[in-house]
Order: C-alpha cells, then sequence, then structure tokens
C-alpha cells in the first residue's frame, strides 16, 4: 500500500496506546479515521482532539470479542466513508502468572480480546476488501495484526498471554499466504512489539464484568504484574516511534515488524533449538538477576 491520503483507516484499540499513535500518523497523511474502543470517555476525547486537527473521524464503542460489535464497526465505516483501506487489528489486553494459575475467566477475557478479536477483524474486513478490489481495479489495502515478541518467543509467567500474542503470529502469517496465493491486491503485516511504554500492563481497569476477576491475585500473578509494570513503563521506545515504523512498514510492503530489532536473538536461538530437538533455552541466561527476581516476587508473596 504506497498512498494513504484520503484512504479509509479502521484502528481498534485506538484510544490510546499504539492505536492512538496510528491515529495520529494517519492523520497526518491525510486518511479518514474510524476509531474503536471500550473506553468511552478516552474514545470521546481522541476523537475530539483529532478532528480539532483537522482529520474526518467517527469513534464506535467496540468489544472486538464480540463478531456482532466488530461487523458493527465496519458498517459504520462504510457508511461513513464508503470503504476501508487501511485495518489495525490491534485491540489487545494482557495477563500473566504462572500457566496453571490462570482462571478460565483469564483465559476467556485474553484469548477473546487478543485473538478473537483479530479472528473477527480479518474475516470481516478481508472479504469487504476483497469486494471493494473487485469493483475498483486501482484499489490497494493493508491489514496489519499487533503480536508482539511475546509471539515469537515463550518467557514465564505470561503463559495466557504468550499463547494468545503466538496465535496473532500464526494467524497474520496465514493470512499474508492466503491472500498471495489468490493474487489479492491487500497486503498484510505482523507487529510485535516488545515492551513499548503503553496502558497495556494496566488493561485489567477495563476488563468486562462476564470474565471478571473473582479471586484474589497468586502469587505468581502478582509478581508477573510488578514486573510487567516495571518493563512496559521503563521502555525506551515510544509508541509514537513504533507507529512511524508501523506505518514505513507499510509501504514497504514489510510482513514482520519489530519495534526492538535487537530482541531477535531470543527468537533466533529459540528456533536454533527447536530445529535441533532441543530443549527449550532459559529465556533470563544472560539476566539471571531477573529470573531470580521474578522467584523470589513468587515466593516472598505467598509467603
Amino acid at each position: 500500500m504506497k498512498t494513504f491520503r484520503d484512504k479509509v483507516a479502521v484502528i481498534t484499540g485506538g484510544a490510546s496506546g499504539l492505536g492512538r499513535q496510528f491515529a495520529n500518523v494517519a492523520a497526518r497523511e491525510g486518511m479518514k479515521l474510524v476509531l474503536a474502543d471500550v473506553q468511552a470517555d478516552a474514545l470521546e476525547r481522541a476523537v475530539e482532539e483529532l478532528r480539532a486537527q483537522g482529520a474526518g473521524v467517527i469513534g464506535r464503542l467496540c468489544d472486538v470479542r464480540k463478531g456482532e460489535q466488530v461487523q458493527a464497526l465496519a458498517d459504520a465505516a462504510v457508511a461513513e466513508f464508503g470503504a476501508v483501506h487501511l485495518v489495525f487489528n490491534n485491540a489487545g489486553v494482557g495477563s500473566g502468572g504462572l500457566i496453571w494459575e490462570n482462571t478460565e475467566a483469564d483465559w476467556e477475557w485474553v484469548m477473546g480480546v487478543n485473538v478473537w478479536g483479530v479472528i473477527h477483524g480479518v474475516r470481516i474486513f478481508t472479504k469487504l476488501m476483497l469486494a471493494a478490489a473487485e469493483k475498483d481495479p486501482a484499489f490497494e489495502g493493508h491489514i496489519v495484526n499487533t503480536a508482539s515478541m511475546a509471539g515469537l518467543v515463550n518467557a514465564p509467567a505470561m503463559g495466557v498471554y504468550n499463547v494468545s500474542k503466538h496465535a496473532v503470529v500464526s494467524l497474520s502469517e496465514t493470512l499474508y499466504q492466503d491472500l498471495q496465493l489468490v493474487g489479492a491486491p491487500i497486503g498484510a503485516s505482523v507487529l510485535c512489539p516488545y515492551f513499548v511504554p503503553t496502558g497495556i500492563s494496566q488493561s485489567h481497569r477495563n476488563r468486562p464484568d462476564d470474565v471478571r476477576m473473582t479471586d484474589r491475585p497468586t502469587a505468581s500473578q502478582l509478581a508477573a504484574q510488578a514486573m510487567t509494570d516495571k518493563a512496559v513503563t521503563s521502555g525506551k521506545v515510544s509508541a509514537e516511534a513504533v507507529a512511524e515504523t508501523t506505518f514505513k512498514a507499510i509501504a514497504d510492503g514489510q510482513f514482520y515488524i519489530y519495534s526492538h530489532p535487537d530482541a531477535l536473538a531470543g527468537v533466533r536461538e529459540r528456533m536454533e533449538h527447536i530445529v535441533a530437538g532441543i530443549n527449550p533455552a532459559d529465556p533470563y541466561a544472560a539476566a539471571p538477576q531477573l529470573r531470580e527476581s521474578l522467584r523470589a516476587k513468587i515466593k516472598g508473596a505467598s509467603r
């Protein structure tokens, strides 16, 4: 997708974090915007700010776990702007702790947003874009799915999140191959950020009642939350920088998008172990103090 001006972008999780920065870049590039989020006040504020900058933008409350709400989002985009060219399946939440301690509600929430949200976005918007391409030979589109470096490696005490993001990477690679197979004028990318200062570590603030946490957090969940909070808030690569990198990748037709290319050493090691049939490596081998800190927090919180 080489040109952005006057095209239409749909962004889930668009009221804050990476989604909000995608909206800023899209507005600067002259795109029309459809923002979706579950947080009404943040969504209203984002729409007002973008309109003040001169952008054509609408906002819709949307729980991406629900297919009917994603369909309503697509319908609203077409009704307002006539087409959709660029889709960011970006809404995401996080949850940590030892994998056997995660509840059914934890799994339903994280998989619902991180995986089903992308599934709904892909199945609904890809068909919409393919139909538009049949009518317009000049149509070009692109879909960006937000995964994570956690979709390429497996750190301990992040099981639910790891599983969800590995699913997004697989889904995105398959989407890319399927679009190539049929010769569609639609590109696909998977964004794998590392620790970027956004609100994802506090995503439980918007956790719906139907998947609410009814039990007290376990020691491992508290420890994982503390470590994730520290890692995210101390991240040196900004959401603004990731958004700029993402738009350049879209224009270049690049599939894999990384915020921290230096983190790929862990991915390389994992793949080498897989090919060689060697047991998984210690992700903290280069920084054993982090492993010991996590272990101590789990033991200390359980006393």
